[in-house]
Parts: structure tokens; C-alpha cells; sequence
């Protein structure tokens, strides 16, 4: 496959991603390079990279425990400290080998440090190949509310190994697919007309719908850096989708989901709100429900939840002067952004859903 430039760095695939590693470690003589993994990467990931990279120069490794609840300042405290504990400098190099988690939270580490040290991403599951490997974007959580603390620094070069993808459990991958599902409905149909006939994810068949994923995420963030307006679209999903993430991690009496099942759940969610402002066809919304509650089995929404996951919505990132931002569309490959709603429309919305439910 071939690579894709973004801003001031490439997105290199399979033995491509190798080969630049090695070249640029030959090429950068860092004084020293951290390994950045969580407990899962480490156990399934780390020795497969090691063997592909073949790294020469001295390098540690740093863990982490796996897992959102995991993403925020606490981890960062540690990990900085860890990092002036082994003497790293301003000529060091952080690699991060994992997942939105790891990519998110070890830019923001690196970017911080010292006022910032060089990093690479190296995505291992399909939602962080997707979504987290373009775009700059680094974070931590703040509590339970999504990605509220971070900035924007670009990583010297992101690399994708499809290998890393069989190592990833059929929820995450089902959970990276509805990443893939919000560029079919925002920027190319013909993803989500390959995807709408799935009953299983075919690694197999994976590799094209990675690439031209990432190819237009890179083409939006090029037009839209710093997300002032075209690069809101890709938040399609995500206003109700992230306050219901939150809302289940914070419930004691609710299992925690996946990002994928509930950017599912809010892209349904808001293609239902699409078609009841810009005649968005409601043959389309009932087709993605009918996919979602399927191949993602439903998320157990109830009345009594609305009002909470409605408050969520108020630490939305697209939010202006205390207004919800909504990505909307009047058409498949066609966004509306900043729409507003009224609170009755989006109770409404959920109630659609928790009808899919029946």
C-alpha cells in the first residue's frame, strides 16, 4: 500500500513502515528511545515489532495498564516522571505501540515533556489505524468526559501493520468499524456499501477499507487543521455518541462500551436528527439501525437515562458559548455542521433508537 503524506509527516504501511523506521532511527541519532506499551500491547505486540524493527539503538520499554479508564492526568504523571526517572532528554524519541489510548495519551506525553520530544505512533488496532493515526490530535480524558485536555502535535511518522489487527478481539474490530461506517455515510459511499452486507469483519478484506480511510481523514485534516470547519464533520456521531460512552463509564449499574458501539449508536442517533431537519432519507437511518442493532447488538437505553446523557452533551469540544454542536446531513457525502436542536428533538432521537431496541 502506499504511503500517504500528511502535513510534515508520512503514514507508511506494512514493510514500508519498517524500512522508514529503520532509516530514520539510522538517520536521527537519538540519545535515547522509549517503548510506550499497556499491558495488552506488551503481551501480544511488542515482541512482533521488535523482530520486524530490528532496532539497534538502546531502548526501555514503559507500561501501562490497558484501558480508557486509564487516560487521563494520573497515567501522564507517572509517565513523565518514569521518563525523567531513566533520563530521557530533549534528544529522546517515544514510540507508542498500542491503541487510541496509547497514541492519544503518549503524544501528549512526549509533546509535554520537557517542552517536547519527538514520538512515532504505531497503531495496533483498527480503530486507532483508522481514526488516531492522522490529524495531530493528542489527549487525555478528564474524568469521565472525552479527550477534554490535550493539543495538537504531529508525530514523526505514523506506522500501520495490518499483523497487528489478529491480535485484536472481534468487539474491537467491530468497535474500529464504526469509524470506517462514519466515512461511508460523511465522505464515500462505497464504504458503507461494502460494509452494510457484513455479518463478520474478513481481515482479509480489511486492508483497502484502512487505507482509503486513512486517505480521507489526511485529505480533510490537510484542508482543516486546527478543526475550525470542514474537519467538524468527522465528529459526525460523536456529539451523542461520546455523552453516551461517558455516561455508561460513570454508571455503576451500566456495563462499560466500546467507542465503536457508542458512535454506532450516535450515528444513528443523528441520522435520525438529519432526517427530521434536512429530509436526509429515512430509508438510509432505518437501514444503518437495522445494521448497528445487528452487528453491534444494542445499547440498553432507558428513559430514565436521557437526562444525564442530554447534561453530557454540554462538554461537547464542538460547543460554542454553552450550545451543543450537531454534525448533521442532508445527504450521504454531504455534512451540515453547527446545527443546533431543540431538547425535544433530541429526546426524540434517543427515543428512535430505544425503539430499535424492541
Amino acid at each position: 500500500m502506499q504511503s500517504i503524506q500528511s502535513t510534515d509527516y508520512f503514514v507508511h504501511f506494512q514493510d514500508e513502515a519498517y524500512k522508514s523506521l529503520r532509516n530514520y532511527l539510522n538517520e536521527n541519532h537519538h540519545s535515547k528511545v522509549f517503548i510506550l506499551v499497556d499491558t495488552n500491547t506488551e503481551k501480544y505486540c511488542l515482541s512482533g515489532f521488535l523482530d520486524r524493527a530490528q532496532i539497534d539503538e538502546n531502548f526501555e520499554v514503559i507500561q501501562i495498564q490497558a484501558g480508557e479508564e486509564f487516560k487521563h492526568i494520573v497515567t501522564c504523571n507517572y509517565l513523565w516522571n518514569t521518563l525523567s526517572e531513566k533520563g530521557a532528554d530533549r534528544k529522546s524519541l517515544m514510540i507508542n505501540l498500542g491503541g487510541g489510548v496509547i497514541t492519544d495519551m503518549g503524544g501528549f506525553v512526549a509533546s509535554t515533556f520537557k517542552r517536547g520530544i519527538k514520538f512515532i505512533n504505531i497503531p495496533t488496532t483498527l480503530l486507532s489505524m483508522v481514526d488516531a493515526s492522522v490529524g495531530g490530535k493528542t489527549g487525555v480524558d478528564l474524568g469521565v468526559l472525552k479527550n477534554q485536555i490535550g493539543l495538537f502535535s504531529n508525530p514523526e511518522m505514523v506506522l500501520v501493520d495490518m499483523k497487528f489487527l489478529k491480535t485484536v478481539s472481534d468487539r474491537e474490530m467491530r468497535s474500529g468499524l464504526a469509524e470506517i461506517i462514519k466515512y461511508g455515510f460523511t465522505f464515500d459511499k462505497e464504504l458503507w456499501d461494502t460494509i452494510k452486507v457484513f455479518t463478520k469483519i474478513d481481515l482479509d478484506k480489511i486492508n483497502h477499507l484502512v487505507h482509503r480511510s486513512v486517505e480521507i481523514k489526511n485529505e480533510v485534516v490537510l484542508k482543516d487543521l486546527l478543526e475550525n470547519n470542514l474537519r467538524k464533520s468527522l465528529n459526525f456521531g460523536h456529539t451523542i455518541g461520546h455523552a453516551i460512552e461517558s455516561y455508561f463509564l460513570e454508571s455503576e449499574d451500566k456495563q462499560n462500551l466500546t467507542h465503536g458501539e457508542a458512535i454506532a449508536a450516535g450515528m444513528v442517533i443523528e441520522l435520525f436528527y438529519s432526517s427530521k431537519v434536512f429530509d436526509f432519507p429515512l430509508s438510509l437511518t432505518e437501514s444503518l439501525r437495522s445494521f448497528v442493532m445487528d452487528f453491534y447488538g444494542p445499547v440498553e437505553l432507558e428513559s430514565k437515562d436521557f437526562g444525564a446523557i442530554v447534561d453530557l452533551m454540554k462538554f461537547d469540544k464542538k460547543n460554542v458559548s454553552g450550545k451543543v454542536n450537531f454534525v448533521l446531513l442532508d445527504a450521504i457525502e454531504n455534512c451540515k455542521l453547527d446545527i443546533q436542536l431543540s431538547p425535544e428533538l433530541i429526546e426524540e432521537g434517543l427515543r428512535y433508537y430505544q425503539k430499535g431496541l424492541a
